[in-house]
């Protein structure tokens, strides 16, 4: 059976998950990216990072990437 200090401790551990959670949540939206693509070094335009923080190829390379995912030839 449980006591105060148990329900106690499960609360702590609650609060720290969701804490945790809204900081890697947070961490992934304000993430800093290179400017250049990781595939051809060419910019990646400001309006894709500012729309999708997380990318690291521009438009172009992504598509070929897609491509290669689904075994499509270009």
């Amino acid at each position: 059976m449980a006591d105060a200090a148990d329900y106690a401790t499960d609360y702590q551990i609650r609060q720290l998950d969701q804490q945790l959670a809204a900081q890697r949540a947070l961490s992934a939206v304000t993430a800093v990216t290179s400017p250049e693509c990781e595939d051809c070094g060419l910019d990646i335009p400001r309006a894709r990072r500012q729309a999708a923080p997380h990318v690291t190829t521009c438009i172009d390379c992504q598509s070929i990437r897609e491509h290669k995912a689904k075994g499509v030839r270009r």
